[in-house]
């Protein structure tokens, strides 16, 4: 598929989000239609696989006759191959397609009756109930079998009975019918496997409703350009991940993206703690193709009630929430996470915990990579304890990246990039990268281009010291500044102006003195003249 075959199927999927944005705000029709799109995503992947497994029979999983005897024998052998191969199982009724058409609107969104030929509400296109049984049945499906948890209120998030998407039954099933018409208009092209077409569709409507949700979008969402610096970081010198894993993984963008710069991932691994963001990140792993085996997404508080304690990971990358509270009980100075470091992170700003947390799961030849707020870098007292620490005594510390303000949705705060190693190739130094001048401004936010993305990730690799731009420290110079880690002591941007040739003012101030004397002198002769008094 050609990328602009992929664009404009982002467009269509965008302008079909629109039909419902009038009626809520963006977070909310977000839930709806990626909803959507993933039950047509499940629907299109279950007809797919049963036809593969009908193929030898001649007949096609849609031409069941879910009524007769052998109808139900097809449709039992079936539903026990699916739930191990895809987690789930559809009937042929249930599918997206024979739904949709169930719907009082044609591929066109245009109604198949008119209102004054037929009252609206028949029961044969009304369609609401249908779909909502639908939905708990992909769920029911999964029930005591090895994918339950995967599939667990995963449409929680989709009241169709809500009054946002109409005041009656009526008016909330002619727009669900409508999208749902519109929806079943596109091939999502599912058959060709080589293409990940429409998980890049995915994850560009994440990141349009982001741009609209405002602060709400930082619980959610790292912007694209930031997951890829972070995801080339942890894969730098790797083809194949044995395991990747995000504490606070919102939507699990970064996974996905981390994913992309190696061949192969065996195992992703993740926790969030929002309900609706951790729906969103399941939805988002089955929908790229990711087999219900190889991920474990937790819904919890990392901090207070970590869900993979026993597993250390290659591959580790977070955007925890910047500065965010905690309950720093010292109970926990009794947990392996933070035990070691005689002080926890303060309790109004988690973001050496969640450092600390990451660091007690990496593997010894793994590579973190985590998104903090400038403070994190130069704060003292047990911020500073646990930096020093991290540096002195166990010399994790790999580099720290600076990256422009404006970057983030929801806050215009400069925030860094803390890169961590167990074992360091160079363990002598740090190294220090200054990218917060180097970015593209769009509209009102800050965006890196491929080009600094790109020098930004070379540097790294290379460990180059670059002029204004990256500065490789010997610990001893880190150890002098007390491990103060703030970016502009190592990295050296300040510009020296022109300098001034003092003769030259002298002799334009002159110059310009001569100027006015004779203004002055012309200035005094009119004002004789108008016989009145000079101003001077």
């Amino acid at each position: 598929m050609s990328e602009d075959h992929k664009k404009q199927l982002e467009q269509q999927l965008w302008n079909i989000a629109n039909t419902l944005r009038g009626k809520m705000n963006a977070d909310e029709f977000r839930d709806y239609i990626l909803g959507f799109i993933f039950y047509k995503y499940l629907a299109e992947k279950m007809e797919i696989y049963a036809n593969t497994i009908l193929q030898p029979d001649g007949i096609l999983f849609t031409d069941i006759d879910e009524n007769t005897q052998e109808g139900k024998e097809y449709i039992e052998a079936i539903r026990e191959e699916a739930l191990m191969e895809l987690g789930y199982f559809l009937k042929p009724s249930e599918l997206f397609t024979s739904l949709a058409k169930r719907g009082n609107f044609n591929d066109d969104g245009e109604p198949l009756v008119k209102e004054e030929e037929t009252a609206y509400n028949t029961k044969t296109n009304f369609i609401l109930e249908d779909l909502q049984k639908i939905l708990n049945n992909v769920q029911n499906s999964t029930m005591g079998t090895e994918s339950e948890e995967d599939f667990d209120n995963l449409f929680e998030d989709m009241d169709l009975n809500s009054t946002k998407l109409g005041k009656s039954p009526e008016s909330r099933n002619e727009v669900i019918a409508k999208v749902l018409a519109h929806l079943n208009k596109i091939d999502f092209q599912l058959d060709q496997t080589e293409l990940d077409v429409l998980g890049d569709a995915y994850e560009y409507l994440i990141g349009k409703f982001a741009s609209g949700a405002g602060k709400k979008a930082g619980e959610f969402y790292t912007p694209q350009e930031v997951s890829m610096v972070l995801a080339k970081l942890v894969t730098t010198g790797k083809n194949k991940l044995k395991s990747v894993y995000d504490p606070t993984c919102g939507s699990g963008s970064l996974l996905l993206r981390v994913a992309k710069e190696v061949d192969e991932v065996n195992n992703f691994y993740g926790q969030e703690l929002n309900r609706t963001t951790y729906n969103l990140a399941r939805m988002n792993m089955i929908l790229h193709g990711v087999h219900y085996r190889k991920f474990d997404i937790k819904q919890e508080d990392t901090l207070e009630h970590p869900q993979h304690l026993e597993h250390r990971f290659e591959a580790i990358v977070a955007n925890p929430p910047f500065s965010a509270k905690w309950s720093a009980n010292q109970l926990f100075m009794s947990d392996d996470r933070f035990s070691q470091y005689g002080k926890l992170a303060p309790g109004s700003k988690a973001d050496f915990a969640f450092v600390q947390h990451m660091i007690h799961h990496l593997a010894e030849n793994g590579q973190m990579a985590v998104v903090l707020p400038h403070g994190a870098l130069f704060r003292g007292s047990a911020e500073g304890h646990i930096r020093e620490y991290i540096i002195k005594e166990k010399n994790y510390l790999d580099a720290v990246i600076g990256l422009p303000a404006n970057i983030f949705y929801g806050t215009s705060i400069p925030t860094c990039i803390m890169v961590f190693k167990k074992c360091k190739e160079h363990p002598n130094d740090i190294l220090f990268i200054d990218a917060s001048q180097h970015y593209e401004k769009v509209k009102t936010q800050n965006i890196l281009t491929q080009k600094h993305i790109d020098k930004i990730v070379s540097t790294y690799r290379e460990r180059n010291t670059l002029d204004k731009y990256s500065y490789v420290a010997p610990l001893s110079e880190v150890a002098e500044n007390d491990y103060n880690l703030n970016i502009p002591r190592y990295v050296d941007t300040f510009e020296e102006e022109a300098p001034i040739d003092i003769d030259a003012v002298a002799t334009e101030i002159e110059d310009l003195n001569v100027a006015l004397e004779a203004n002055e002198t012309l200035i005094a002769s009119f004002c004789n003249e108008l016989n009145i008094k000079t101003p001077f």
